[in-house]
Formats: structure tokens, C-alpha cells, sequence
């Protein structure tokens, strides 16, 4: 059972090493490549399986048990999103078969692709910290030179801002990292979260959590660490930048739940105001960033950084409305202490729910981009024009998902943030909710300053009263239908989860409630230290916890508590 956790991370590297064996044939890397993507697909559905059968599943890699060895650990989180690599890995690369040059193919594009993926898969299923810095350098890596490969002048210096920005980021997590180990003296979640719960230094708690949060920061693109990704983004070839936009900056999003959900849980009024508050800003100077542009992908790189800002905020509103929820029951308000948790709950899935809507949507619209430049083979709004006389359909598929991008009925982006507001007026951070709502009607702004100048205006060089060419007169430029599949892919699987936004919602819902669980029950496991009958009770149940660290463990970190009750 517990191997099917390491098939994610082995996978995507097997392809690479695979692909560097045929370096000089791009059609093997081409079918080794699929090969490794649909089997990478398929590992994250094995594993989503195991955790909806098991709750969690974990394996101690060469044979030292926790928290010494390294871990590999998924939940509901982890498998969502190891699952949502695989589908990003899957359409990326039949995206790339139909865009990328031969040029690219020929210098190793397609073993950094696979590295990368296995780094993201690493990053989503290590249970401890090191390591989590580990995958992000095998990430930062690959990521860097997929921006550069080519070596156009334009994509060098978004690389370099990119990289430069990106070793800051590193940086701090390895300060972060020193003074976590040098306090605490372990770096495993699942341990840190129980020692934490119970320290003496919480100024040195707060300390490192604000250098890990500037460190996460910087990798999902949050304010003010966000200048790198509109700056790069709209360098390298268009698959790329949907590939990034669709789980890269998404790690950064991950580390921040996982860190500030399971081990900073001490100061959550405070963590997590600043959380929801850096992700209003995100909000709102992204898409104010977006209005000014003119070119498709850079408007998009923008809105990127945009709907991170939301993802960030319906975390912060979950921790908000725990704080909150703690308060009033220490002052006896049990019914609003229920609606507080409740709030926060929704909060949690709707975030969760907001990273698969983004990344299907968002990776869609720049594929979309891709076939734009491939067609008029330009992105700047006033040298495109007449794509929807001359590509009906093409114009359909950017239609559906930049729709729901901006947050209209009945489509997924509308669940998501229905989700957040809903949350937010019941925790109480109104000025949150109403900035939310104005970055919606900004981003359909945008959206429709793209449909309006790209696809329904005449081309530029066409005359007055004539819409331009009719469908079918142009040609399909090579590899153009091709680019069509992942498109039409990813529409269908976001309409999908647009029409069976209930049984989608229950999934995030679950893994929302996981990870509130997992607070309570450290509470509840140093409130029973001296109640042997109880604390055997609480070993027996499956989580986070006793899942990686195990009950031989957990019973002697609190043996001596034990001795010492009288």
C-alpha cells in the first residue's frame, strides 16, 4: 500500500534519466515522455484512492523510521494536489508535442519537464522540512532553465529575475530552517507540530514563521515578493508559462497550508491575519496590474498573481475564524464559536477548491495564448484581431474559462469565490470580502479587453465594415490541432467541476476538515498527558500524526509527562 506513495516522485525522474539515455532522438523522449506523464497520472489516482479508503499513507524511506528518516506522507491535501500535477503533466506535454520547437526538443526540454514535475510531485508529499527545501531547489532548478532554454534575449532576462528573486526565497528558507532545527530540534511536520504545541519560545515560533512565510511568499508570487512572474511568465514558450501557471506557483500556495495549518497553529490571530491581509493586497495590485497591459500573456501573468491573492485569503480567513472561534469559547459563546469554526471550514475547502479551479482555468488561457501567437503570430491586443470570425471555436474555448476566471454563474470560478465570501461574512472580515468582489469585476475587465480586441475586433490591416477572413480560409499552421486537445481538455474537466460542483466540493471539504482536525487533535493529546486510558485512545485514531511519527513514538514523547502527573 505505502509505496504507492513514492510512484509520483520516482516516476516523473525515471522518465528524465530515461529521456538522457535517447538524447538524440526526440520522437523516443516524446513517447517516454507521455509514457511518464500517463503513468504519473495514474500514480496520483492510485494514491487519491488509497487516502479516500485510508485518511492517510506514509512510507519512511531506507528504513529509518520517523522523525529521523526522510518521509513521504500524502492526505486529502497532498493527494488532491499530487493529482492535479498529473493532470497539468499530462496536457502540458501533448500541448508541448503540437507548440514546442525542435530547437528546445533537441537540448533537453523534455527530461526537465519530467524533473520538474517530480520535484513539484517531491514537494507536495515530504513530511518534513529540509526536504520540502530539497524539492524546491529541484523545482527552482529545471524551472530556470526551461525559462531559458531558447536564448532569446527577452526570456534570459525574465530568467534571471526569475532565478535572482527565487535565491532570495532559498535563502531565507535555509535561515528559517536553521533556527527552526537549532529550537525545536527536528524538522518533521508531523513532529514539529506536536513539540511546537507545547514550547516555551513562542517569540522564536513567530520568528521563523514570518521567515518562512517571506520564503513561501516569494514562491507563490504573493505581495510584495510578486515582481518575478509577470516579468518572466511572458518569456519563454507558451507551454511553459501554462505549465507554471498551472502547479508552480501553486507550491509556494501548498507550503503555506501545510506549514500554517499543522505546525504554526500557536498564534493563528496573528499568522493568519497577516496571511489574509498579504493576500488582499495580492488581490487587488494584481489585477490592477493586468488592467494596464496589452500584451495576452502578460495580462494573464498578472491575473496570476491576482488569484493567488485569493487563494491565500481564504486561508487566511479559515485562521482568522479558528482564532476567533478559540476566543469565543473561552467566553462561553458556544453557538458563535460554531459558526466561526463552520466559517472557517468553508473558508479552508474553498481555498483548496480556488487552486484546481486556477490551475485548470488559468493554464487553459495561456495554452489559448499559445495558438493566438501560433495563428497571428503575435500577443499584442492591437496586432491580433478577428479571431473569433476566423476561429469560432478557438474563441469558444477562451471564452468558457475566462468566464469563469472573473467569477460568472454557474462556472467553477463562481463556487470558488461564492465559497470565500460565504466564509468571510460569517468569520467577519468584511473588508476582504468587498475587495474580493472588486477584483472580480476588474478581472472581467481584463477579460473583456481580451475578447474584445483579440477576438472580436477586425484584424488590424482589415478594412472598415469587414469582419476578415471567413472560417476556413486560413490554413492550420503545424501543430495547431494538435494544441487543440489540451485545450478542449481542460475546458471539459473545468465545466466538469462546474456542474458537479458538489461532490467536488465534498472532496476539498474533506481534506479542509483534515487539516483543522489535525490542530485539535495535538490539543487534545497534551490535554490527556497523565490519562493513559485516553491517550491509548487518541493513538488509536489514523491521521497526520500517528500515521508518520507512529504510537511507539508519540507514547514516549509523553511518557514523561505521564510519570510527572500525580
Amino acid at each position: 500500500m505505502n509505496s504507492s506513495v513514492a510512484l509520483p516522485v520516482l516516476i516523473p525522474f525515471a522518465t528524465a534519466i530515461a529521456c538522457l539515455f535517447v538524447w538524440n532522438s526526440t520522437r523516443l523522449q516524446r513517447g517516454i515522455t507521455l509514457l511518464g506523464t500517463v503513468g504519473l497520472l495514474l500514480s496520483g489516482l492510485v494514491l487519491f484512492q488509497e487516502v479516500e479508503t485510508y485518511g492517510v499513507v506514509s512510507i519512511q524511506m531506507s528504513g529509518w523510521s520517523a522523525p529521523y528518516g526522510i518521509t513521504l506522507v500524502a492526505d486529502r491535501l497532498g493527494a488532491i494536489m499530487v493529482l492535479l500535477n498529473g493532470v497539468v503533466a499530462l496536457t502540458g506535454v501533448l500541448y508541448a508535442f503540437g507548440s514546442i520547437d525542435k530547437g528546445r526538443e533537441k537540448f533537453g526540454f523534455y527530461p526537465l519537464l519530467s524533473a520538474m514535475f517530480g520535484g513539484v510531485s517531491g514537494a507536495f508529499l515530504t513530511g518534513d522540512v529540509f526536504n520540502l527545501y530539497v524539492w524546491f531547489e529541484v523545482v527552482l532548478m529545471s524551472s530556470f532553465v526551461l525559462l531559458a532554454l531558447g536564448g532569446e534575449r527577452p526570456q534570459l532576462e525574465g530568467a534571471i529575475k526569475y532565478v535572482t528573486l527565487n535565491l532570495l526565497s532559498s535563502t531565507l528558507f535555509l535561515v528559517g530552517i536553521g533556527v527552526l532545527y537549532g529550537f525545536a530540534g527536528t524538522l518533521n511536520f508531523a513532529d514539529l507540530a506536536v513539540k511546537l504545541a507545547q514550547t516555551d519560545r513562542p517569540e522564536l515560533i513567530t520568528v521563523t514563521a514570518f521567515i518562512f512565510l517571506c520564503a513561501f511568499g516569494i514562491k507563490a508570487a504573493a505581495f510584495p515578493f510578486f515582481f518575478w512572474l509577470p516579468a518572466s511568465y511572458h518569456t519563454p514558450p507558451p507551454v511553459v508559462s501554462g505549465v507554471f501557471a498551472g502547479v508552480l506557483t501553486k507550491v509556494g500556495v501548498y507550503a503555506i497550508f501545510r506549514m500554517f495549518s499543522l505546525v504554526y497553529t500557536q498564534e493563528m490571530w496573528l499568522t493568519h491575519f497577516i496571511i489574509l491581509w498579504m493576500g488582499a493586497i495580492t488581490m487587488l495590485t494584481g489585477v490592477l496590474g493586468a488592467a494596464v497591459q496589452t500584451d495576452i500573456r502578460r495580462i494573464l501573468a498578472f491575473h496570476s498573481i491576482s488569484q493567488i491573492g485569493y487563494m491565500l485569503s481564504g486561508f487566511g480567513i479559515a485562521g482568522v475564524g479558528i482564532s476567533a472561534a478559540m476566543a469565543a469559547g473561552v467566553e462561553g459563546q458556544a453557538e458563535r464559536a460554531a459558526m466561526l469554526t463552520a466559517g472557517a471550514g468553508m473558508a479552508l475547502a474553498g481555498a483548496i477548491f480556488f487552486v484546481l479551479h486556477h490551475s485548470l482555468v488559468k493554464m487553459n488561457l495561456f495554452f489559448v495564448a499559445g495558438a493566438v501567437k501560433k495563428l497571428r503570430n503575435a500577443e499584442e491586443l492591437e496586432q491580433v484581431g478577428g479571431l473569433y470570425h476566423a476561429r469560432p471555436f478557438l474563441g469558444a474555448m477562451f471564452l468558457i474559462p475566462a468566464l469563469s476566471l472573473a467569477g460568472i454563474p454557474i462556472l467553477s470560478g463562481f463556487w470558488a469565490k461564492l465559497a470565500l465570501v460565504r466564509a468571510g461574512l460569517e468569520v467577519g472580515t468584511y473588508a476582504v470580502v468587498a475587495i474580493s468582489l472588486v477584483v472580480s469585476i476588474l478581472t472581467l475587465f481584463s477579460m473583456t479587453k481580451i475578447w474584445a480586441n483579440g477576438f472580436w475586433a477586425p484584424p488590424p490591416d482589415t478594412p472598415d465594415g469587414e469582419r476578415g477572413s471567413d472560417p476556413g480560409d486560413e490554413e492550420d499552421p503545424p501543430g495547431y490541432r494538435l494544441m487543440l486537445v489540451p485545450i478542449v481538455t481542460l475546458v471539459v474537466l473545468m465545466v466538469a467541476m462546474s456542474v458537479l460542483v458538489g461532490p467536488a466540493f465534498r472532496v476539498v471539504q474533506k481534506a479542509a476538515d483534515q487539516l483543522l482536525a489535525d490542530r485539535v487533535y495535538i490539543q487534545q493529546l497534551w490535554e490527556s498527558s497523565g490519562k493513559i486510558e485516553r491517550i491509548d485512545a487518541l493513538l488509536e485514531e489514523r491521521n497526520y500524526v500517528t500515521t508518520v511519527l507512529g504510537e511507539e513514538y508519540l507514547r514516549a514523547l509523553l511518557m514523561p509527562i505521564e510519570e510527572e502527573a500525580p
